[in-house]
């Protein structure tokens, strides 16, 4: 594989770190990580490959259109991977309008700076330029018992932040089919894995379960998502952006779907197992149901045959499989954790609508 030059915005995030972390141990790629490193923003999470000399890190904003053109100009890259957005929905329902600044301003800052930059490529470089726009499979907004969500499913968000990621996928598709900016977009079920901001599920629930704390559950916990594992993830980002067609999407799903009730017994057993605790006594003990959260879509489903198809991509782990790596990593790396828990966030509830 030839070497490639790699904006990824938002790469001390979640996923966006488990893509630089992966660009630089599997890959020949040069990096620009370009991060605003807000709340969930963590360079510790960048800390294995930060030593690396095809690493840079330049601390910015998406929405700050200057900083925007000096990172393209300085870095000069081949292809743009645009992960930064505002994600949880608890959060997009205590303050929609960061969500809507973020992700949908954002987005349109780094269409036109990225635009601006295509437009000034020699041809061989403007041909070889991509912009992956990763995105979510919230933006189908809510399954019934049955069927899957695919790439040409009508788009229906019923979140803050749903509804501000599926303004931000028709920006990008605009911007292909009117200027001609050569973009692919993805859409990915619910992920889990190491490096996880402890305010989503599964982390949430792994760290509760080390502390003898209560386990919230929203509503009876029937609520189904597809879990990919975040490692399968960044393979697929990278599949997609190397080959991908020109102004397709792909949806990226884990072909694991559970109930919220599942997951969070399977966390519970896996941890009486890993690490058993008599003074915390069963972790299933500690399950508690609270007020569900207002407009919780109920099923997400991903039918990822397209991805499969033309990329021949598919995930490698099963949820037992990663559930079981993802718990372990967290209890081997409590000073990654220990940080955010003892500060910025201690796992308090978002997203009632309170006054």
């Amino acid at each position: 594989m030839a070497s490639k030059r790699i904006l990824v915005t938002g790469a001390a995030g979640f996923i966006g770190s488990a893509v630089a972390r992966r660009i630089i141990r599997e890959t020949p790629h040069s990096l620009l990580v370009f991060d605003k490193l807000t709340y969930a923003g963590n360079l510790a999470s960048l800390a294995p490959i930060s030593n690396d000399p095809r690493y840079q890190f330049l601390r910015g904003d998406i929405c700050d259109a200057k900083a925007v053109r000096e990172a393209f100009e300085s870095f000069r890259p081949d292809w743009v991977m645009h992960l930064a957005a505002e994600s949880h929905v608890d959060r997009s329902i205590d303050g929609p309008g960061e969500f809507i600044q973020t992700n949908v301003v954002g987005t349109y800052v780094m269409l036109q700076e990225a635009l601006h930059y295509w437009r000034s490529l020699t041809a061989d470089e403007a041909e070889a330029f991509r912009f992956h726009h990763i995105s979510t499979d919230e933006v189908f907004g809510s399954l019934g018992e049955d069927g899957l969500f695919r790439e040409d499913t009508p788009y229906a968000p019923n979140s803050p932040y749903s509804a501000s990621k599926a303004g931000s996928d028709h920006l990008v598709r605009a911007w292909t089919h009117t200027y001609g900016l050569p973009t692919v977009a993805t859409n990915c079920s619910n992920n889990y894995g190491p490096y996880h901001f402890p305010e989503k599920l599964i982390p949430l629930i792994i760290l509760n379960a080390l502390e003898g704390k209560p386990l919230p559950v929203y509503g009876a916990g029937e609520n189904i998502r597809d879990w990919l594992y975040v490692e399968d993830h960044a393979d697929a980002l990278l599949t997609v952006v190397e080959r991908g067609r020109i102004g397709e999407s792909y949806n990226i799903g884990g072909v694991n779907e559970r109930k919220n009730i599942d997951v969070v017994h399977a966390i519970c057993d896996l941890m009486d197992e890993l690490a058993p605790d008599s003074a915390i006594g069963p972790r299933r003990d500690l399950i508690t149901f609270v007020t569900d959260r207002p407009g919780h879509d109920l099923r997400y489903a991903i039918d990822c045959s397209k991805i499969d198809r033309e990329l021949g991509w598919r995930p490698s782990e099963t949820f037992e499989t990663g559930l079981r790596k993802t718990v372990q990593w967290y209890l081997d790396n409590r000073s990654w954790w220990g940080d955010i828990r003892s500060g910025r966030y201690r796992g308090e509830r978002l997203g009632t609508l309170a006054s």
